[in-house]
């Protein structure tokens, strides 16, 4: 009698870490970037986020050569239609998240992508009809008890955060359910197809208003401007190359690294102020995230050893 060994543990691909570091790494460090840009207001800044994030897609679909792809996808118009959704929610998301850096609120904004797991499980309750564990339900409980507390640090309900949470989550689950049919680039592509109405009309009203900073500090300023296309392409291609060459729960715990960095960088750099209450929200939200990410790792090494004993077979 002999059996088949039990298929191996994904090994964690150096290069895969090495990419999906890179992108949560650089995705950290974003508001570093934004602070630069100023004097250019928030919708300006994303404005031209969106314009050169299309001109810098446009590029690599043509060094790619990946143009029927992209074609085929323009013909279908459910899947045109859900890109649009998704549009909408990553503009927002971009939107609040560059008022929240330029506004030097920082801190609540890495708040938002701490809470973002726990919006993507609530999600899975909610729209996918999933079931929850035990430990799931606990870090969820815990999480509301932290955006109480944080209620009470803010003096109001922390709308930047749960609008980041909300935006990425939902942008999360529409991205899962088109990411056999759409790439990276061809997906980041038609998003900012369907923004840049409103980028256009957005930047016309800034030029209006209080006048458009691109061409007005010096060549830096605008060199900067005008690479907001490459900033915002390049980790989400490092991610795509990530994703690819390591298990999923690697990638979910190396999610966490990029409000990490966010938070360190605005307490220790930006010197942005963390009263006690709100040392206490975060701790509280550090403990969900343990718990979450501990059921998540038990669950995920209980259903590889199910696997490997359903293959198990007796000759």
């Amino acid at each position: 009698m002999t059996s088949p060994a039990a298929p191996a543990p994904e090994k964690l691909s150096r290069s895969g870490l090495l990419y999906a570091f890179g992108a949560y790494g650089l995705w950290g460090l974003f508001p570093l970037y934004f602070l630069t840009l100023e004097p250019a207001t928030p919708f300006e800044v994303v404005g031209y986020r969106i314009l050169f994030s299309l001109i810098f897609c446009t590029f690599l679909i043509a060094v790619s050569r990946k143009w029927r792809q992209l074609v085929v996808i323009l013909k279908q118009r459910k899947l045109m239609l859900t890109l649009g959704v998704a549009a909408v929610l990553i503009y927002i998301n971009w939107q609040v998240f560059i008022l929240a850096v330029l506004s030097n609120q920082i801190v609540e904004s890495s708040l938002g992508y701490f809470i973002n797991p726990i919006v993507t499980v609530v999600l899975g309750v909610i729209v996918l009809r999933e079931k929850l564990r035990t430990m799931q339900w606990v870090a969820v409980g815990i999480s509301f008890v932290a955006v109480i507390v944080l209620t009470v640090s803010y003096g109001a309900i922390p709308w930047i955060s749960l609008t980041l949470a909300a935006s990425f989550g939902l942008y999360g689950l529409i991205k899962k359910r088109t990411g056999v049919s759409v790439d990276a680039i061809s997906g980041l592509t038609i998003e900012t197809m369907w923004m840049t109405p409103v980028a256009i009309i957005q930047l016309m009203i800034v030029s209006n208003l209080v006048g458009l900073s691109f061409f007005g500090y010096g060549f830096t300023h605008t060199l900067l401007l005008a690479s907001a296309g490459v900033v915002t392409a390049v980790p989400l291609i490092m991610f795509g190359a990530g994703a690819r060459r390591l298990p999923l729960t690697a990638i979910g715990l190396i999610q966490y690294s990029t409000p990490v960095f966010s938070f360190l960088m605005a307490v220790f750099v930006l010197h942005e102020p963390m009263p006690p209450v709100r040392w206490v929200g975060f701790f509280i939200i550090w403990v969900a995230l343990i718990v979450l990410t501990t059921d998540m790792l038990r669950h995920g090494k209980a259903n590889r050893l199910a696997r490997a004993a359903e293959e198990l077979t007796i000759e």
